[in-house]
């Protein structure tokens, strides 16, 4: 079926880490469930664990995370205390019978911003409040090249850390400062030292093509500093400039240059890394063909549920992802932070959108689609009633009309080819329900 497509859409309009996005969230106002209730038949043999701590030393300019810079007046503790006081809230609520952790995350901002006796405690409330054997299962934590000091990655790695993850960007100095990052190259090669001295199985280091003054050349200083450390995984992000992000606040915009030198840098490092012994995993991630295999066997995040811990986790169960309230510009943040540090009463889900069996079945197709393996169509079938083509057939039609999608090889499988992976960014906000896309288009971004 042709549908007539003249030119390909915009490669970079959202990146998908998950669906539906918190900007189509909303407060659930007298519908608020008791997390009991939400819990009550819910599957608890294979669930994550997150932890959210928005804390960091300085804010990037291309960041819009849930994050503040900064913790003055004992914040951490406060918010550590709150933390706490929301684990043993959402542990009951988890009711008596079993309940299992088969993959953990602390991320932010920046976890390691904490100091090391506060990372203690913040294990020690997943494994002593929840339940989380950390030693047992994949436990990943995100750092950076300030706060990746012997003591803290001491404390992840006795801990039992498999995984971590450093944001490094940009290994040219000239280039972190235009992405408004203030690091030197030395302290991040300190920073590196430090973590393979720590011995935590998988490094994942971070880099960001796309970022102004950036070539060829200078992209491929960075990859070759990067695989010098033979790092496990390499995330390869391209450079987005968000609204109430400090290169927002610049007015830089997307244009159809910087998309062209966007998409060559990120073919040109993806040939690079698969050249030098890694594989595709997405559009992003790389994985070392030889690394360990740490990920967890039976946790799927399309179908199993999340518990999120803070005040920018999100949680999932089958009928209702929940969270906070969602801010980028920094007064905003620092409100919701100092509010959740006095909230007492964490047994309600405040924030969140409702998810029926068709937002279930685009978050699966979604979340399989854009991985390099592409998805199972009997998986989707059997869980959705039918062929996603059934359910899909305008969006699946135009990614195959555009070159997208491989051809049926009779392997049961529909995936994305490399052009297609190169238009991630694209293809997920096709998919997304016209109810979630008018949701996030309505959100008034604070």
């Amino acid at each position: 079926m042709s549908i007539g497509i003249s030119t390909p859409p915009r490669p970079y309009q959202s990146y998908v880490y998950g669906y539906p996005h918190k900007t189509a969230y909303r407060p659930l106002g007298a519908d608020s469930p008791l997390l009991g209730a939400l819990w009550a038949d819910e599957p608890k043999h294979a669930l994550s664990l997150y932890a959210h701590i928005p804390f960091c030393e300085y804010r990037c300019g291309f960041c819009n995370l849930f994050t503040r810079v900064g913790a003055p007046d004992n914040l951490t503790g406060r918010y550590l205390d709150a933390l706490e006081r929301q684990a043993r809230t959402v542990r009951a609520a988890l009711g008596d019978g079993p309940v299992r952790f088969a993959a953990a995350a602390f991320g932010g901002g920046t976890p390691t911003y904490l100091t090391a006796r506060e990372l203690e405690r913040l294990c020690d409330i997943a494994e002593q409040r929840m339940g989380a054997d950390l030693r047992a299962i994949p436990l990943s934590v995100e750092t950076s090249p300030p706060t990746a000091t012997a003591d803290r990655l001491a404390v992840l790695a006795e801990r039992g850390t498999t995984r971590i993850s450093i944001g490094v960007q940009s290994f040219i100095d000239s280039e972190a400062r235009a992405a408004v990052r203030p690091q030197r190259r030395a302290e991040v090669e300190t920073a590196l030292e430090r973590v393979r001295a720590a011995r935590i199985p998988v490094l994942n280091i971070d880099l960001i093509y796309g970022i102004d003054g950036q070539t060829e050349r200078t992209w491929h200083t960075s990859l070759e500093a990067a695989l010098a450390w033979r790092p496990e995984e390499l995330y390869l992000y391209p450079l987005y400039v968000r609204p109430l992000t400090g290169l927002g606040r610049r007015g830089i915009d997307s244009d159809a240059e910087w998309d062209e030198q966007r998409l060559r840098l990120y073919a040109s490092g993806r040939d690079h890394l698969l050249a030098h012994g890694y594989e595709q995993v997405s559009m992003r991630m790389f994985r070392r063909i030889d690394a360990p295999a740490l990920g967890p066997d039976d946790y799927a995040c399309q179908t199993d549920g999340m518990v999120g811990l803070g005040c920018g986790a999100r949680s999932y169960t089958a009928g209702l992802h929940y969270s906070f309230d969602y801010a980028v510009d920094l007064r905003e943040v620092r409100g919701i932070i100092d509010t959740y540090t006095s909230t007492t009463d964490f047994s309600r889900a405040e924030v969140g959108r409702r998810i029926d069996s068709s937002e279930s079945g685009r978050r699966f197709l979604l979340q399989s689609l854009l991985q390099a393996g592409g998805m199972e169509i009997a998986a989707y079938r059997a869980r959705f009633g039918a062929d996603p083509h059934a359910h899909y057939p305008e969006e699946l039609a135009e990614f195959a009309e555009l070159g997208w999608l491989e051809p049926d090889s009779g392997d049961g499988l529909l995936r994305l080819t490399p052009t297609g992976l190169s238009y991630s960014d694209a293809i997920g906000p096709r998919l997304f329900s016209p109810a979630v896309s008018a949701a996030m288009a309505a959100y008034e971004l604070k």
